[in-house]
């Protein structure tokens, strides 16, 4: 781990976090390091929660490490959210509801403060990730069936660009190419990483 990036307070967080994503805005995904590999033909709309806690000694980002037994990225760690329901209204929704099914955090400690660039996964999904200030004292109470931890690692980390990797393995006969972020013992690596590149971006390149 290298030296801490300056820190960032929740009001400039919300500063740089609302600002309209126009219509049209250019797609993210796993096709961006991977030249000729083309999205799904057909995806499920999703949207996960980024949240960003208020924690006295600087912002943190809380992600989830899924168990082992799921169908879709089983052991991996992300942000808490799944596929929009026919009742969600909004990615909002989505993001809120499901991390009260996974994390077991109330949204009355929620705030939500943005949206970043949709992100297009290999496996179909197009995922809205929306950010969000989480004001503690709350309590957590995962869902067994589909997290195995819930942890929360400084922003910092992620907003110092000496942290963020690219690595590679071989998928189906091919060498792809992704994203990673490890911090201690969390391999944090593809879509998770990559909405975190995303997120530096927007707080980071911005006056």
């Amino acid at each position: 781990m290298t030296g801490a990036a300056p820190a960032l307070s929740p009001e400039q967080v919300i500063e740089r976090l609302r600002r309209p994503v126009p219509e049209g805005a250019p797609t993210r995904g796993d096709h961006d390091l991977n030249p000729g590999m083309e999205p799904a033909a057909t995806l499920t709309p999703a949207a996960v929660l980024v949240p960003l806690v208020t924690r006295p000694d600087g912002l943190t980002a809380m992600f989830t490490q899924r168990t082992d037994h799921l169908l879709h990225h089983a052991g991996q760690i992300s942000f808490p959210g799944g596929h929009m329901d026919p009742g969600d209204d909004t990615p909002e929704e989505t993001a809120l509801r499901e991390t009260e099914e996974e994390v077991g955090l109330d949204r009355r400690h929620v705030e939500i403060v943005g949206r970043l660039d949709r992100y297009v996964t290999r496996t179909g999904f197009s995922i809205t990730p929306v950010v969000a200030l989480v004001t503690p004292p709350f309590e957590t109470n995962p869902d067994p069936e589909e997290v195995e931890e819930v942890f929360e690692v400084p922003l910092s980390f992620f907003l110092d660009p000496a942290n963020h990797q690219r690595h590679s393995r071989e998928f189906e006969g091919r060498t792809r190419e992704f994203h990673a972020m490890p911090f201690g013992d969390y391999y944090i690596w593809g879509a998770t990483a990559s909405v975190l590149i995303n997120l530096y971006e927007v707080l980071r390149n911005q006056p």
